[in-house]
């Protein structure tokens, strides 16, 4: 299992996210809202100001308080990580 850091120590299943958006727009904020209202909502932002919002696939939605630009490179830079561990050979 590959977690990704979303800020102040809290980590997340990469393998599990579907999107990682803005919250700026209208359609993202109705998800929030019934993300918060079905009980389904993490906040990490620890009072600060929501930048990104991560999408599950078991519908959860986490609120980040990093940029998605940031997010999405810890994630890719995961699964560089995990390309080139592969290619390491092992010692028996």
């Amino acid at each position: 299992m590959k977690l990704i850091n979303i800020g102040f120590g809290n980590m997340v299943s990469a393998g599990r996210l579907i999107a990682i958006v803005s919250p700026e727009s209208a359609p993202i904020k109705r998800i929030i809202q019934e993300a918060r209202d079905q009980g389904l909502l993490i906040d990490a932002t620890y009072g600060r100001r929501t930048r990104a919002v991560l999408v599950a696939d078991s519908g959860h939605i986490v609120l980040s308080a990093l940029q998605p630009e940031t997010l999405a490179n810890r994630l890719s830079a995961r699964e560089g990580a995990a390309d080139t561990e592969e290619d390491v050979p092992e010692d028996d």
